[in-house]
């Protein structure tokens, strides 16, 4: 058991502007192409280690970064053709990925790629960019949006981060080109310190909105686009102090995590995050890691 944090989901207004499977025939997991309508099934309760740091997780079978998120079909939508579409939905994979995939992110530096592709017109997103990476606290942290750890205490083991979910896409107000992904990420780790071999699971979903508007409507600057909203749930991830990372707990024993009676799959995707799937905006426990 370990804690699982929802964070208060953000709307903002665009207008402003290599295989781990473990021991056994474990075969992989087909790209997500909708929401599934269950969790999956239970696991083998087995220790995560350095060498299969997802043995006894449903993550084993999902695929590596970002092959594991599922993409739409592009079609012609509000202002954009096909291949404009197209674009959009790679464009909008790139910034998941640089935020929640990039090793130098990972290990803590600022996602300048991932920022580079957000609308610099969009004042509410870019004065929360500010106050994250400067002082950092519950309304502007940076793990509201982007997966980062302090390499000064915590490592991630090996160079896989498993990851599944899809990106959805519709026509938004002034025929603009909303794109939603909805992907979970899993991030195996260990203590900083040389020697540890203690390896732990932070999970992290995220639910991101994104809006390619047209530019003759709303003030943006080509190929970026603005963030519409955001929600996270974390589990093993922080649920204390605001430091600006994500902050696993690799103390099995401790009793005295904050909770509120409420549990959590990490894993199962079937239910929207329109409401959190841990408590209001504050900790729960997960039922596995």
């Amino acid at each position: 058991m370990v804690a699982a944090v929802a964070v208060l989901a953000v709307s903002l207004t665009p207008g402003l502007l290599t295989d781990w499977f473990g021991a056994g025939d474990i075969k992989p997991l087909a790209v997500e192409s909708r929401r599934p309508d269950q969790a999956p099934p239970p696991e083998t309760p087995e220790r995560a280690t350095l060498a299969e740091p997802f043995l006894g997780s449903p993550a084993a079978r999902w695929a590596d970064g970002a092959a594991g998120v599922g993409m739409p079909r592009p079609k012609a939508t509000g202002w954009m053709n096909s291949d404009q579409v197209g674009r959009a939905l790679e464009r909008t994979r790139d910034f998941l990925s640089w935020s929640n995939l990039d090793r130098q992110v990972l290990e803590g530096k600022r996602p300048a790629k991932a920022i580079s592709l957000i609308n610099p017109h969009q004042q509410d997103v870019q004065a929360f960019l500010g106050a994250a990476f400067r002082k950092p606290d519950r309304e502007s942290d940076p793990v509201l949006l982007f997966s980062r750890f302090d390499p000064a205490t915590t490592r991630l083991v090996g160079e896989t981060v498993k990851a599944r979910g899809r990106l959805t896409f519709e026509e938004g107000p002034k025929g603009s080109v909303r794109v939603t992904g909805d992907v979970t990420y899993v991030y195996p780790v260990v203590r900083a310190q040389a020697g540890s071999e203690d390896v732990v699971r932070t999970i992290v979903r995220r639910e991101v909105v994104v809006s390619w508007d047209d530019p003759a409507k709303i003030v943006t600057e080509p190929g970026t686009f603005s963030l519409v909203s955001y929600k996270v749930d974390m589990t093993n991830g922080g649920c204390g102090p605001v430091t600006g990372f994500l902050t696993p707990d690799f103390d099995r024993s401790r009793s005295d995590v904050e909770r509120n009676g409420s549990t959590v799959d990490p894993y199962d995707r079937s239910t929207s995050m329109d409401g959190g799937t841990a408590a209001d905006g504050g900790c729960g426990t997960a039922t596995r890691s």
